[in-house]
């Protein structure tokens, strides 16, 4: 298969019946996760859009079966007919190779098709791919691209989730997405600094097991020594950074930063209200109270590099981001625990190893997103997945709250615009060693 696409693996999925079989099942468990996402949303919640670079929950639903129909029923089932013809436009993404695409900006205006036809859609879909997987075994080829299938429908349960956030803030009633987690209470843990010495390092994927193209090929690296905190920053140290005046200090933040904050009125990350003496925050749970020792999270690029300048540290490199998270087994504070919104450190954290590395908020690095060394583009339409935007973006590692447990490595390469504040975006700070 080709290796753009992801690798199978191989110690869990055994011979060419048994991978199908398996991607069967995962195929299933991803499909109901979107549906259970969207299930206690309104037709009106589904079918809103409150900015260009977020797209209503209905788009999001009909989209990921459009992958599946276009990318892999089609060409692989003889005579298969579209469940609607003028879906290939509407919910075609940033696939040029396919064709017209509706405006991005326009996804709120798509009153028609309704929630229950997309839903329609769907099932259609998910009973044509049960049929293809319970025929003859799926060549590699095939497996590769509906792995791929999986993946890209889990990148938007979280933006499902994240645009649905954006949506409900901008409701003057803040209405609540989900009833609140339990909370969490654990003491404060201090930051600790972690030393890594310098040496020629091994970043990117390796081995068995799915990967994006964008994480190939595995290659070196030589890393200088560096140091780099024990955990990400907090709400309550983000908060000193406000009273101490970081939004006013033009010398702190990059020019084009300091114009966006100042175009914007950024003057606290977003979601932030506030109350009298105190700090509220708009959640998924509606306004809460901000969590002091939880991560902070909602800033862009140029917010984390402006309080990394002002603590007297830097953002992390990707490279030593990955050097710190490989070694470590990928826990966290994910998707699947409901929580939808970073929480404090576990009660059992040392304050001197690293912790919350994945899941809570994707962490910002100081790295441009482009090719690795000898990175290729797929052919075909799906070659467009990744590397046509390896421009004017800057990655992010980790995971957050919203990331699907089974969907994060540490080799994974997230990428946002420098503006970027609707993600779950924070900041681990590092700093040279001298």
């Amino acid at each position: 298969m080709n290796p753009q696409l992801g690798k199978p693996d191989r110690g869990i999925l055994g011979t060419e019946h048994a991978r199908s079989a398996a991607l069967a099942a995962q195929f299933e468990r991803v499909r109901l996760q979107t549906e259970r996402l969207a299930h206690p949303l309104s037709a009106e919640d589904c079918a809103l859009q409150s900015m260009p670079d977020a797209s209503p929950v209905k788009w999001h639903l009909a989209h990921t079966a459009w992958f599946f129909e276009t990318f892999i029923l089609e060409p692989a089932v003889p005579g298969y007919r579209l469940f609607h013809p003028q879906f290939r436009v509407l919910f075609n993404s940033y696939y040029v190779a396919l064709g017209t695409r509706h405006p991005r900006p326009e996804r709120g205006l798509l009153s028609r098709p309704s929630l229950d036809e997309v839903l329609a859609y769907r099932r259609h879909v998910d009973e044509r791919m049960a049929l293809l997987f319970a025929g003859a075994a799926l060549p590699p080829e095939l497996c590769g691209l509906i792995e791929l299938g999986i993946h890209h429908e889990q990148q938007h349960q979280e933006l499902v989730l994240t645009d649905l956030k954006h949506l409900l803030s901008r409701n003057p009633l803040k209405p609540a997405y989900a009833e609140p987690a339990a909370a969490i209470t654990t003491p404060f843990a201090p930051l600790a600094w972690i030393s890594v010495p310098e040496g020629i390092r091994q970043i990117g994927h390796g081995g068995d097991g799915f990967c994006f193209d964008n994480e190939q090929p595995r290659h070196r690296v030589f890393i200088d020594a560096f140091e780099i905190a024990s955990r990400p920053v907090t709400n309550g140290e983000y908060a000193e950074f406000i009273a101490a005046g970081g939004y006013q200090r033009p010398e702190l933040w990059l020019s084009e930063g300091w114009d966006v904050k100042t175009a914007q009125g950024w003057n606290v990350p977003l979601y932030w209200e506030a109350d009298g003496g105190s700090w509220q925050v708009f959640t998924l749970h509606g306004t809460q109270p901000l969590a002091p020792t939880a991560p902070v999270c909602h800033v862009s690029f140029f917010e984390a590099d402006a309080y990394a300048r002002w603590a007297q540290a830097r953002l992390p490199t990707e490279a030593e981001w990955e050097t710190l998270a490989a070694p470590l087994p990928v826990t966290g504070n994910f998707l699947e625990d409901d929580r939808f919104q970073p929480a404090p450190p576990g009660a059992q954290q040392q304050s001197t190893a690293p912790t919350q590395v994945y899941g809570d908020v994707w962490e910002w690095t100081r790295s441009s997103y482009g090719p690795y060394p000898g990175f290729r583009l797929a052919p075909g339409a799906v070659g467009e997945y990744n590397g046509k935007f390896m421009s004017n973006q800057y990655v992010l590692r980790g995971g957050s709250c919203a990331t699907p447990a089974s969907h994060i490595r540490a080799s994974y390469r997230n990428f946002f615009p420098a503006p970027a504040r609707w993600q779950f975006s924070g900041i681990r700070l590092a700093r040279d060693i001298r």
